[in-house]
């Protein structure tokens, strides 16, 4: 007899925890991803990001004497395969910010 390998069931669970009213986490401004048009090496892409990463990555272009659109293909010729670009853009962004602010976060 062939046994075959047992089928993952995947359910959800919702949570519901109260938290005191004085212990609100103070967001920054949230926004939905804005997608925009560039052209990596002669082929269009779009790539969809929070207003803070696209500002962040403007930010990060400027302090290297380099474009938005460069940046982005320097980072695009420089992430693994398995790591989207949208993905690769937010986590240099974060570490670009991390560093910036040196070793204890501040």
């Amino acid at each position: 007899m062939r046994r075959t390998a047992p089928r993952a069931i995947w359910t959800r669970t919702a949570v519901t925890v109260k938290a005191p009213m004085n212990d609100r986490l103070d967001l920054p401004p949230l926004t939905p991803p804005v997608k925009r048009s560039i052209t990596i090496d002669g082929h269009a892409t779009s790539v969809s990001l929070e207003d803070a990463f696209w500002r962040g990555l403007s930010a990060l272009a400027r302090r290297q004497g380099t474009t938005p659109a460069r940046l982005i293909a320097q980072i695009d010729h420089g992430r693994p395969a398995a790591v989207g670009l949208a993905t690769a853009i937010r986590l240099v962004v974060l570490a670009q910010a991390q560093l910036a602010r040196g070793p204890d976060g501040e």
